[in-house]
């Protein structure tokens, strides 16, 4: 009884020292640690986060384009969301994420969504060098 009364206890103490964040999908956790600087306020003219009329010319745009462009660096936002070392996949799991609070229907994106992603990024950014 005293052992698990001891369990208890631990897990108890142990989610007092863990956020909220813990809790969320990385998804959500990308938004809220990278992507809210400017979605949550709309910064610079981002859609926030919810706005479904911002957000609804962007869903039309497509989640292959959209987050290609999102990637690269689109209107004015920066590349990555402003965090180099976020990687395609967490960079549309968030994407997905925001869409989805914001009147979308997406899914995460497969592989082959995962490659047409990867090569609409590489066409953008030599669009972007001309």
């Amino acid at each position: 009884m005293k052992k698990i009364k001891l369990i208890v206890l631990s897990v108890f103490l142990s989610s007092i020292y863990f956020s909220s964040n813990s809790w969320a999908s990385p998804a959500e956790n990308t938004y809220k640690t990278v992507c809210a600087v400017c979605h949550s306020a709309g910064v610079a003219g981002a859609p926030s986060l919810g706005d479904k009329a911002k957000w609804a010319p962007l869903i039309k745009e497509g989640q292959v384009q959209l987050t290609a462009h999102g990637y690269v660096g689109v209107r004015g936002m920066p590349a990555k969301g402003g965090k180099p070392d976020l990687s395609v996949v967490d960079f549309a799991a968030s994407l997905v994420y925001m869409v989805n609070q914001s009147g979308g229907n997406w899914q995460n994106p497969n592989d082959l969504t995962l490659k047409k992603i990867e090569a609409e990024i590489i066409r953008r950014q030599a669009q972007l060098r001309k």
